[in-house]
Formats: structure tokens, sequence, C-alpha cells
């Protein structure tokens, strides 16, 4: 929904940054700014920089930064009308209610619906697993191990054995057979009419990452058949698309996960310390999970089972996770068959130990193959090289490929020029690659030069920040069209306006802009640190070299797109020349 920027600013100006972030920083006044160490990555000294001033904050160690809403997006992992919805219950701000379409509107009160259902359900499953009736129930878990508080954490329950159990409950609370079966929570057919769907079963309810109920899965306590059963797909539950603890390992702020197979892995290891478990939910890994997981974490630890069934898993997830740009390492329970029993049996230091023993994931797949392969003969260890080196071709960065190669090389004792020939040549023969032609060379490098202008850019917003003097003297000669990018253009005209009203607010400006990744870029535009300018001179020749810089460039880059015919603008980059001349000899003062 689309929300005015008046509401935005309300919420937002409701809203002091310091007292937000403190909520989840502990922060302490240094000068006029606030410091505290930042929860977006690890670090000793604090380097996580809050202003009530600018209302704005910003990490100089991982370059995370933003207004309060940013902070909230990247802490709770919530998009923008998401986080604009947290702050305004946060302030007391009625948001306007949003106009749907009669279909939309029935499409979202079922949804609710179903939200309520679940909800309900999870707390009826729990209210029964701690009555006489859950009894058999409750001392399954915690022989498994478990203790109250995990039980209560996890909102574990008993579906009763009577098969229409919750059923007659839901329909006591009001709800029709439909809505029970849009839920997942019944089945039906005209032999037996509707009947729970989960029954005499140990419930696992599904959380989404707002710490909704979205489905359960169901595990018996004896021998029967399905060992779990999930809900079904429903228009509040998507397999996958959903991992089982991660509304709790978001917020773990690890900079990885470790992916299980099972429910009961995921909730001993929290119990054991290790909160930043997930498993998906009783299906293989997905290309929708590992985008999800690639928004909270770069890397991840697979703890599948040791049998056969959990190296294939494996084997599967790693490249699926690399597609997604996920780095993925395997873990071996040996001698035991998951986490569950490792850490039971052998404690978490020990866990701790084996993580810090990881197999790389493509390491770990040529481990596997060697399975495959006699390597105690030529020919069978040559057919090994060749199915590496083919593995190996499928890498497309070069440094990559040539890091991978060195480590096979080194595990397998076999020449690293040797083993890089045999790449490129089963990458050619497989079709993967052409013989390489090595390119001409390219006199200066022009993406470097690029970034340094745009890096002059950023330093010349920061400057702009200062105060009215600085900016009076920068506005003689630079405006918003002499920034490169469409971005950079629409922050300095709305910090243009905001000079011009006599109001300077870059948190403000913050408010256009709704995506993630262009809030850190903006942001990054106001707190782009200088290199350590001591005296007042020194500091006065950097900003001049800067506006130079800027002014320059600008001019350069409307030379290489005006028009031989363009009279008139030829006539404006003539004068823009001259100008530039005369600047050269300007002199500017911080003061």
């Amino acid at each position: 929904m689309y929300y005015s920027d008046d509401i935005v600013e309300e919420v937002r100006m409701k809203n002091d940054i310091v007292d937000v972030i403190s909520g989840y920083v502990k922060l302490q006044k240094k000068g006029s700014s606030y410091f505290g160490l930042c929860p977006f990555h690890n670090e000793k000294s604090p380097s996580f920089s809050v202003s009530r001033q600018k209302q704005m904050y910003y990490c100089f160690g991982c370059g995370a930064g933003g207004n309060v809403f940013t902070f909230v997006m990247e802490y709770e992992n919530y998009s923008f009308v998401e986080a604009l919805k947290f702050l305004a219950d946060r302030a007391g701000v009625e948001l306007p209610e949003a106009e749907y379409s009669k279909e939309e509107k029935e499409r979202r009160d079922l949804k609710q619906i179903l939200l309520d259902m679940n909800k309900l359900a999870a707390k009826y499953y729990y209210a029964q697993l701690i009555s006489e009736n859950g009894k058999a129930a409750h001392e399954y878990l915690t022989k498994r191990g478990l203790d109250e508080g995990t039980i209560r954490q996890f909102g574990l329950g008993y579906s009763n054995k009577y098969s229409n159990d919750l059923y007659q409950y839901l329909k006591i609370k009001g709800y029709n057979d439909e809505q029970i079966l849009k839920a997942g929570l019944i089945n039906a057919d005209e032999k037996h009419g509707a009947y729970d769907k989960f029954w005499n079963r140990v419930m696992f309810p599904i959380m989404d990452t707002n710490n909704r109920v979205i489905g359960f899965g169901g595990r018996v306590m004896g021998d029967a058949k399905p060992k779990y059963l999930n809900s079904p797909e429903t228009m509040i539950f998507d397999k996958s698309r959903n991992l089982y603890g991660l509304h709790r390992a978001r917020t773990s702020r690890k900079s990885y996960f470790l992916i299980c197979e099972g429910y009961m892995d995921v909730i001993s290891m929290h119990q054991a310390g290790f909160t930043n478990a997930v498993a998906t939910l009783g299906t293989a890994l997905t290309a929708g999970h590992a985008s999800l997981i690639k928004r909270y974490v770069n890397e991840v630890y697979l703890t599948y089972d040791s049998d056969e069934a959990g190296t294939k898993a494996a084997l599967r997830a790693v490249p699926i996770l690399k597609e997604a740009g996920i780095s993925a390492k395997v873990i071996r329970m040996e001698p035991y068959k998951d986490p569950d029993e490792f850490i039971k049996n052998l404690g978490a230091e020990a866990f701790e130990e084996r993580i810090a023993k990881a197999r790389n994931g493509f390491m770990f797949g040529l481990e596997m193959l060697e399975r495959d392969y006699d390597m105690q003969s030529p020919e069978g260890k040559t057919a090994f090289f060749r199915e590496a080196a083919k593995r190996l071709g499928e890498f497309e960065e070069e440094i990559e490929r040539n890091n991978y190669i060195e480590a096979v090389a080194k595990t397998y004792r076999i020449g690293y020029e040797e083993l890089k020939k045999l790449v490129q040549r089963t990458a050619v023969q497989s079709g993967l690659a052409s013989m390489a032609v090595r390119p001409k060379a390219i006199t200066g490098k022009p993406k470097e030069k690029e970034d340094g202008y745009k890096k002059s850019q950023k330093v010349l917003l920061t400057w702009m920040l200062e105060g009215q003097n600085i900016f009076a003297q920068i506005k003689r000669y630079i405006t918003p069209e002499d920034f490169s990018t469409e971005l950079y253009k629409k922050v300095a005209a709305l910090l243009y306006e905001q000079y011009q009203q006599g109001e300077v607010n870059p948190a403000k400006i913050m408010n256009q802009f709704t995506d993630e990744e262009e809030h850190r870029e903006v942001a990054s535009l106001f707190h782009t640190r200088l290199k350590e300018i001591k005296t007042k001179e020194e500091q006065e020749k950097a900003l001049k070299e800067t506006l130079l810089r800027v002014k320059s460039h600008s001019i350069e880059k409307s030379a290489q797109e005006l028009e031989p015919t363009d009279l008139a603008g030829l006539q404006k980059l003539m004068n823009a020349k001259r100008e530039l001349l005369s600047l050269k000899t300007l002199h500017i003062s911080i003061d």
C-alpha cells in the first residue's frame, strides 16, 4: 500500500532514532553522537554511530546506515511497509486503512481467518499437551531431552487420539467446514465426513518470520507411518518458501545458519545454544529456500543425517545454495545419526568443534565422489581427476576456480599446473569454454576512475551537511545535474530543496527511498569518511579538490554526450570550462 509523505514523516518524527535503537543496542554518548557495537556485524570496538541531530545511523565498519525505518527493516528483516506499521504502532500513529476491491478484501479476510484459526489450534494443542490427555506425549518430549522452557518457546503440543477433537472445538468457536478445510486442519470425504488432519501426534507449530502460526508438523510417538505429517499447502503455508525455526534464528545475529533435516534437530540445537538452526519442512532444500536464506546470511552449515540419504541431500543442496550466492559447508555427525543424537551424547562443545572442522561443500562433494572410483588403480584415479576437473571447470570466476584447483591439488597431491591444464582441456572438450585468447592491453583504468569520481561525489554530499556556509560555497559551482547517477542527482536535488526551505533534514530525505539497498547507499552518501585531516587549511584544500574533481568530471561527461549540432550546449560547455579555470584560484572557507 502507498502511504503519503506526510504520514511517513509523522511516523519518523515520533520515533526518535536514539530511543528506538537503544532498545536493541547499548549506546554511549560521545560528543554530539551516540556509539555502540554494530548489530549487523561482529566487532569489538564500537563503530556504530547514531546521530540525534541528523536522525541517522551509520556503521563505519560495515557500511550499514540509514534512518529509523532502515534500522527496523535491517534488524527485523521487514519490508518498508512492515517497518512503517511497526513504528506507527510504537508511536501510537493510526495509519489510514487501505482500499481494496471486493475480491482483494475477501482474500485478505480469509487469510486473517486462517491465521487466527491456526493460532487457536496451536493453543489448543499446547493445552492438550499439558493436560492429562497429553501425559504420554509430554513424557515423550522430556525423554527426548527437552525442558519445559523449550517446550513453551516452540509452542509444542499434542493432538488428541480422538479423530475429530480439534474439528469439534473449532466448530464451537464459530468456524465452518470450508474455512477449517482451507486451513489444512481437517480432511473430508464421503465415507468418513470431516475428521482431524492430525491425531495422536506430538505437534510442532510452524511459524513465519513474523511469529504467526502458518502450519503444523505432527510426529507419531511409536513406529506408525508416516513418522512425520505436515500441513498441506494453503494460502498462508508454502513449504518451499518457509523454514522451521527461522522466526527465532533470524534474530540470533550469527553470520551463518545451521540447516538441519528435522524439527527435533532444530529444537535440540536451540536448547543447546545454537539459536541459528533451521530446517526445511519435510522437503528437500529448494531455490526458494536458498533465496529466503540469502535475506539473512551468506553462509550455511549443513547438518544433515550421516546416513546415505542425508549425504545425498547435502550434495543436492550445495549447488542450489551456491547458485543463490551462499557459501555451504558440511558437518558430519559420525558416529551419530543426527545433531540431536550428537549433542545428547557429546555435548555442545563437541558440536562447536565439528562446526570448526566443517568440510567445504565442494571438497565434501569430491570426498563422496571418491567412493565411486578405485583410487588404488591408475585408471580409477585418472577417471576421478577427470570428473573433478569437470566440476572445477564449472566455476565461472577465474580466481575462485584457481583457488579450488589449488585446494584440490594440495588435498590429492597432484601438481597444480597439471590439474589446471586438465581443467582447461576438459572445459573446452565439454563445451563449457572456448580456448582462451589473451585480450589486448587497455590503457587506463576507467572503472577505478569512475569509482573515484563517485567517491568524490559522496564526499561532497557529506560536506554539504556541515552547514549553510559550506553549502552556499558549493552551490555556486555545483548543481544536482553535476552528479553522475540518478540516485545521487535525486538526493542532491532534495538536499538543495531543503536548504532553500531552511530545513536540512537528511533523515527525511531517506523517506523517499523505500528499497533497503537504496537506503544503505543514500545513508552512505551522508556518512562518507574523509581521510584524517587535522588542520583547517587541510580541510579547506580537501574540499576544494573534491569540488574541482566533481565539476571536472561533470564537464567531461557532458562533452562526451554533446551532439555536434548543439550550438547552445557547446556554448554552455565552454562557459563551464572557463568557470572551472577560475575555480582553481578559489578560496573556500569552512568557518
